[in-house]
């Protein structure tokens, strides 16, 4: 089976994958509560011969779906999880909720919807691939509940759900085809918790202590903290409990939820004792007590080359989607709502490098609303700005990563805009493309043997074979409605 079959095979199962995407992003679960999202893909999996098992490393909502036999042993990687507060109809240019009474509830702004099946579909192809030919090789989808917020593939990885793989690929949505390079910042999720003493204001406030005072302090020795960091480290905070809504009682419980960002895990280490010491400096300060509630965490992004390389040529090789007048129209109409448009070609310049710029001019000049076109080869170390909980799967294994087209150029992650594409047919089209650059990539892995040892050696040479994971054992993950 060549890699033109695969493709009239992925193009023939396009009613299948497109129901599933669009029933997924109706789902629309929120981290570690994809029920129907994850029951939905292991279903699927176990009607085309898959076997599945439910529940790894003690996430309900996480799977293992596994074909074939022997080695190489190729994991895909699936997400499906949405994000909170952004229910969007499909396909409108204006914010819209599905009904008024979804106004508020979760949607897919970040395109999982699409990931989770394009692994899925991938993996389809190369069972079918291993059925016609006989040859030995195991594909293994893993269903990865909570990248957003919630690090779910570092809780996987930590107990030893990616040991054994070869390699690992993935994608995810974008408003380019691109391949991914460079690493992300690793990070840690921390609530920090203060108990006080209530007393009525007014009459009483000595006799209090004010565990949101202590909330505001520790903000505010986090302010004093950012002249001593990194230039690239990131805090970020969220009061999720402010002691209540009476002014006149001394609020005895408020809670802080952090977020801590750096290039490489050990410098997350060393500043999240330093944000620790804040806290209980704040404590001291308020005579309250402070409970430091580890989260997750998620380790930066190991760059591998050889499996960089792989994808790339499978993108140039996989038909890459051409849209409609209607499409064209629809993204335009996208882009006229962005609140805060950006000069997209300059951010591109910023990754792929200067040279592509004039091309990059040219190719827009027309019609700047949906990317017809493969953004070119690069590599660099440059850290991106956002985290993933792939990094953790990249320590274990070589692994590989691209972006496919689901949304009107410029679409900002995470908004309202991103939602409204993530089940129209220029999403449906990314979602085929992606399939087939997954399954086309699986395929050489597994008839070029030599690919994975490159890949391996690479991988050894840049971890040194050690992976720590930033979450400490005994952790649990856990919903935003737990936190």
């Amino acid at each position: 089976m060549n890699k033109t079959d695969l493709y009239t095979y992925i193009d023939s199962q396009k009613p299948l994958l497109t129901a599933l995407s669009d029933q997924v992003w109706e789902f629309a679960e929120t981290a570690f509560q994809e029920y129907q999202s994850a029951e939905l893909h292991c279903s699927t999996l176990e009607q085309a011969g898959f076997t599945v098992e439910r529940g790894v490393a003690g996430i309900k909502t996480a799977y293992r779906a596994t074909y074939g036999s022997g080695k190489p042993v190729i994991g895909l990687l699936a997400e499906y999880d949405a994000l909170a507060g952004l229910n969007q109809k499909a396909c409108c240019p204006e914010r819209q909720p599905t009904s008024p009474a979804d106004a508020g509830k979760p949607g897919h702004g970040c395109g999982h919807n699409l990931l989770g099946v394009g692994a899925l579909g991938g993996a389809l192809a190369i069972k079918k691939h291993l059925e016609e030919t006989g040859r030995p090789g195991t594909v293994v989808v893993f269903g990865c509940p909570g990248e957003e917020g919630g690090s779910g593939k570092a809780f996987m990885a930590r107990d030893g759900v990616f040991d054994g793989l070869d390699a690992a690929l993935t994608w995810h949505t974008s408003s380019f085809n691109s391949l991914v390079s460079g690493s992300s910042l690793a990070n840690v999720q921390v609530l920090y918790k203060f108990y006080g003493v209530s007393a009525h204001a007014s009459s009483a406030p000595e006799n209090g202590r004010s565990a949101l005072d202590a909330v505001e302090l520790m903000n505010m020795g986090t302010q004093f903290l950012r002249e001593h960091m990194e230039d690239a480290d990131r805090v970020h905070y969220a009061i999720t409990n402010s002691g209540g809504f009476s002014p006149n009682v001394v609020q005895a419980r408020a809670d802080v939820l952090y977020l801590i960002r750096s290039p490489k895990s050990a410098n997350v280490r060393s500043l999240y004792e330093r944000v620790n010491k804040i806290a209980q400096g704040a404590a001291m300060m308020t005579g309250t007590r402070v409970e430091i509630d580890f989260i997750k965490g998620c380790s930066e992004r190991v760059r591998n080359d050889t499996m960089a390389k792989l994808i790339y040529q499978n993108m140039e090789q996989a038909p890459l989607p051409k849209y409609t007048e209607a499409e064209f129209e629809l993204a335009r109409q996208i882009r006229a709502s962005y609140e805060n448009p950006k000069d997209v070609i300059a951010d591109v310049t910023r990754r792929c490098g200067p040279s592509f710029r004039p091309q990059l001019v040219e190719l827009y000049k027309d019609d700047p609303s949906l990317t017809e076109f493969l953004l070119p080869y690069y590599k660099n170390d440059v850290v991106g700005k956002g985290s993933t909980d792939v990094g953790d799967v990249t320590w274990v294994c070589p692994t590989g990563s691209f972006t496919a087209v689901s949304t009107a150029v410029g679409t900002p992650g995470h908004s309202w805009q991103y939602v409204a594409c993530n089940k129209s047919t220029i999403a449906h089209k990314g979602l085929l493309f992606a399939c087939k650059v997954l399954a086309g990539s699986v395929l050489d892995l597994l008839e070029n043997p030599e690919l994975i040892e490159r890949a391996k050696q690479e991988h050894r040479e840049r971890t040194g074979g050690a992976y720590v994971c930033p979450i400490p054992k005994g952790v649990k993950p856990r919903a935003i409605s737990d936190l």
